[in-house]
């Protein structure tokens, strides 16, 4: 006894999808979107400058922290020489500079997708915007506060020495530019991953 002859469809499509081993069809996953072309050299720069303009004045707390005057006379010391100043200036040291190296995501693949090490999230794409609001938030904040560091010498610092004074004041200067270098990696990680 001979078995049927089954009739193939003739409308074009192919109906022979894989299946696995439970006998369902296979589907592929859907394509991911390409990604988005490298930083170019001038924002890798910018970021990498971020973190070391935060540097100097980063060691200088810490080095109150450790109980060295840094510039001040004894006087104007002795607010700094206690168990709570200390924690804000260790505090602040460590926050600006862990906000300075988060600049380092608008330019380095982690910034794009989500290290795979952090739990639920891991190996998830960032949405653009979830990256470039805080840091152009960020970016506009420090322009604010640092735009009158240009004027430090102008004011009176009766409780620094002189050399004291100079010193501060240059190791501060560099942080007027955290803003706008900030603002401006913003916009080229925008650029590079908006959806197109």
């Amino acid at each position: 006894m001979t078995r049927p002859r089954q009739e193939r469809p003739t409308d074009g499509t192919d109906h022979t999808a894989p299946t696995d081993s439970i006998g369902s069809t296979a589907r592929t996953p859907p394509a991911l979107p390409p990604p988005p072309p490298p930083a170019p050299p001038w924002a890798v720069r910018s970021a990498q400058l971020i973190t070391l303009i935060v540097l100097p004045t980063a060691l200088w707390r810490l080095a109150m922290v450790l109980g060295f005057p840094s510039g001040y006379t004894a006087a104007g010391f002795v607010p700094f020489d206690t168990p709570g100043a200390k924690l804000w200036m260790l505090t602040l040291s460590v926050v600006c500079e862990l906000l300075a190296l988060l600049s380092l995501g608008l330019v380095r693949p982690w910034g794009e997708t989500v290290p795979r090490w952090i739990p639920r999230v891991g190996g998830r794409p960032v949405r653009p915007l979830a990256a470039v609001v805080p840091a152009a938030a960020g970016a506009l904040a420090l322009t604010a506060i640092w735009a009158a560091m240009p004027l430090w010498w102008t004011y009176p610092h009766s409780d620094m020495t002189p050399t004291g004074r100079l010193l501060v004041g240059v190791i501060y200067q560099p942080l007027v530019l955290w803003g706008p270098l900030l603002g401006a990696v913003t916009i080229s990680y925008y650029r590079r991953t908006r959806p197109a």
